[in-house]
């Protein structure tokens, strides 16, 4: 069954290119559909386009519907285009012409919009959640090992000294501007597109702005032609959050995997969640965090896969837009189990002590060395000269690191001032 049929049969290689796997990916919004027909269709009584029976008679069969796809058994068939088609002809089954009123006022273009929206509204929701356990867990490791000194790195060269308290709560304040963006994409689709129809509205005098209380929206996207325009620019705007999250993931499992090799040799993790080589048994590879950086990668990729669909399309709908939703799908779906992993993994890692007397780390300090001397007088470029003529003459010897007392250094992590950020951006 199509919405658009009119008796003329379609090529069949057509169909199934214009299809595509478009049945698979709707069972993702099935759930969102049928809540946006339920209510569509009260709205439809309460503007006399529809009898009240027949509004609790559409809604008693769409929650029927609804059960089953909270049990997992509801199955958009082969002989459906998609999952408008497949809810459609469920109502007509069941309910003959009453079913068939189901789709005044409203084009599957609102549809599939409204569905969509109310779908990454709830998706950016637990993904959020995602990221809030993520990050209680990285405070967490910072409190634990706050004075446990680590080498720090520019340009891959040993640099100053940092600690694994530094280390862990900079991903942790990082995953704060990841949600600031989460929380603009969120606000971007709790707009109501219903009853924008094709774009262009209806002259049934429906009720925009009860379907938007009814589904829970903040707003309404008042213009239809808006409302059209915005598919393409919701998809984008999510994967663009979801991508700004995964390059800060993707960024620290790069420095899991360096702080493994026994080069660096900083941390460890329990043999079950390491893996081996084929010939070499003495290997223990990170491959979870290995493949957490290749799908984050994989993840930043979809925005501009977005905006390249979508960049020179006017106004109106286009059949382009159903390339958007496979993957904006996917972004989504990827990046919660991204999210579960990673913080199920890193939970589990093993803080090594490290040995700064080692002499690869013998010019760890020389910054706290030319501080003391600007400390006790001397101008900053005399010392940094004086400091730096004893590292290339090898008389530079290193003391102990200095107190580092400032906020947000290795002696003072400010790591309640970063839970307080933390929740309000959550609030």
């Amino acid at each position: 069954m199509k919405l658009w049929e009119k008796g003329i049969p379609t090529d069949q290689k057509i169909e199934a290119f214009t299809v595509g796997n478009d049945r698979e990916i709707d069972i993702h919004i099935a759930k969102y559909d049928l809540l946006a027909s339920k209510a569509h269709a009260t709205m439809l009584a309460s503007v006399g386009l529809l009898t009240q029976e027949e509004s609790e008679l559409l809604n008693k069969q769409l929650d029927l519907m609804l059960k089953q796809e909270q049990e997992g058994i509801f199955v958009i068939e082969a002989d459906f285009e998609d999952v408008h088609s497949k809810i459609e002809s469920d109502l007509v089954k069941a309910l003959g012409d009453t079913g068939k009123k189901i789709h005044t006022a409203r084009s599957r273009n609102d549809q599939v919009l409204v569905a969509l929206n109310l779908y990454f509204k709830a998706e950016l929701s637990q993904i959020t959640e995602g990221v809030e356990k993520l990050f209680d867990t990285l405070l967490k490791l910072a409190e634990t090992h706050k004075n446990t000194l680590l080498p720090g790195y520019t340009h891959l060269q040993v640099a100053m000294p940092s600690s694994f308290g530094l280390w862990f709560s900079a991903y942790a304040e990082l995953l704060i501007d990841d949600l600031y963006l989460l929380k603009a994409a969120q606000k971007v689709v709790d707009q109501n597109p219903l009853g924008s129809a094709a774009g262009y509205g209806s002259s049934f005098p429906i009720d925009r702005e009860m379907t938007t209380a009814q589904l829970g929206f903040a707003d309404l996207k008042y213009n239809v032609i808006a409302a059209q325009l915005s598919r393409g620019k919701s998809e984008r705007t999510v994967t663009q959050a979801v991508a700004n999250i995964a390059n800060t993931l993707s960024r620290f499992a790069m420095d899991i995997c360096l702080y493994c090799s026994q080069n660096f040799g900083f941390i460890k993790f329990p043999d079950a969640l390491t893996t081996g080589s084929s010939i070499m048994p003495h290997k223990k590879n990170p491959d979870v965090f290995e493949l957490l950086r290749g799908k984050c990668n994989q993840l930043q990729a979809i925005p501009q896969e977005m905006i390249m669909i979508t960049n020179n399309l006017p106004s109106g709908y286009h059949r382009d837009y159903q390339l958007l939703k496979e993957n904006a799908i996917k972004s989504v779906e990827d990046l919660k189990v991204v999210l579960d992993i990673f913080e199920f993994s890193i939970a589990q890692v093993q803080v090594q002590d490290v040995n700064l007397d080692d002499e690869k780390y013998q010019h760890l300090f020389t910054v706290d060395a030319i501080n003391d001397l600007v400390t006790a007088g001397v101008p900053f470029r005399e010392a940094y000269k004086q400091i730096g003529e004893q590292v290339e003459n090898g008389s530079f010897k290193a003391g102990n690191t200095k107190e580092h007392s400032h906020l947000g250094s290795i002696h003072n992590l400010g790591l309640d001032k970063i839970q307080a950020k933390f929740d309000k951006a959550v609030s």
